[in-house]
């Protein structure tokens, strides 16, 4: 029999969490032919959100739990939790509901039928505002024209994978993550489900316009060098511009004996090239604070408990531990 993990992440979510739970196990009571694991990772909340899962924990034996050290955000709670489900295949849902359950029994068809990762894409946002929704559909196609990649237009984390993806992700140990973007990259077969998504359940979206933004910066610097050259070629482009024009002004000079005027004009060229100047170094910037944070190699995460047990947290990720050991000893 198979094993079917569903991984949720939840920060601060106490009041969607009995309604998440009750129609959850409603709808995977009824799916026959497997076993389940649901795995809640808590990612820091400060409400009573803990206090739910473990009640959860007493009363059904299907249900795990991770309790990060602190927030990390939701991009490191997957991975934390990915770290962690024992299934063959794995179903990643939010727990605010936006996101219905009721498509497990059609996702677990496709992956039968062969489908490795099978993700649902919104055919309608009910509960958003019309600027989100523009913002959203922008970023989403300028991503994909920037980007090498195939990137999946309104899809969230909501998919299953199978366990090989899992399994590829789990290699990927970059600090600054858009995990939405390493779905694209590893490949493998995939099959897309239409579904009108629904407003949050109850509590308040964690989203703010600023961690959109956010988020929208990782995808583009994560998955693209385009800002980086379209810097450069901007900067050659006003480059060529200006030798033109410092040949303009010097033959005047010479053949007409005009004077050099333009105050104004002066100043204006000055700002202009000063503000492309430190837009191309913020560009360069951002890139190299990436850099530099992957350079720490620090561990992703650390975890205070898992099921009742307190982590010691001595080893993150053991296969980098053991090619390190495998490097010194040659």
């Amino acid at each position: 029999m198979k094993t079917v993990s569903i991984l949720i992440p939840a920060y601060n979510e106490k009041d969607v969490l009995n309604l998440l739970y009750e129609r959850l196990t409603t709808i995977i009571d009824n799916i026959g032919y497997y076993q389940f694991e649901i795995l809640f990772v808590n990612d820091g909340s400060v409400d009573n959100t803990l206090d739910i899962i473990k009640s959860f924990r007493k009363l059904d034996n299907r249900i795990s739990y991770l309790n990060l050290s602190r927030n990390y955000g939701k991009e490191t709670a997957m991975i934390a939790g990915l770290d962690y489900v024992k299934g063959d295949a794995v179903i990643i849902l939010d727990a605010d509901l936006q996101d219905p359950p009721e498509l497990i029994p059609e996702m677990l068809r496709y992956w039968e039928e062969g489908y490795d990762d099978i993700f649902a894409k919104r055919r309608s946002r009910a509960g958003e505002t019309w600027l989100k929704k523009i913002t959203s559909s922008t970023f989403y196609k300028v991503l994909k024209k920037m980007s090498n990649i195939p990137i999946q237009e309104d899809t969230g984390d909501f998919r299953l994978l199978d366990r090989r993806c899992v399994n590829a992700l789990r290699k990927m140990r970059e600090s600054q993550r858009y995990t939405k973007g390493m779905f694209s990259w590893i490949g493998y077969k995939k099959k897309e489900i239409l579904f009108d998504r629904d407003p949050r359940a109850a509590g308040e979206t964690k989203w703010s316009y600023l961690k959109l933004i956010d988020l929208a910066i990782e995808g583009i610097t994560s998955f693209t060098i385009a800002p980086l050259r379209f810097s450069a070629i901007f900067g050659c482009i006003i480059s060529f511009f200006a030798f033109l024009y410092m040949l303009w002004t010097i033959g005047k000079t010479l053949i007409f004996g005009e004077t050099v005027t333009g105050y104004p004009s002066l100043m204006t060229a000055i700002l202009f090239l000063g503000g492309i100047q430190l837009l191309s170094i913020g560009i360069i910037g951002e890139y190299l604070g990436r850099v530099f944070n992957e350079t720490k190699n620090r561990p992703l995460y650390y975890i205070d408990e898992y099921n009742n047990e307190r982590e010691n947290n001595e080893i993150i990720n053991p296969d980098s531990i053991v090619a390190i050991s495998n490097y010194v000893s040659k």
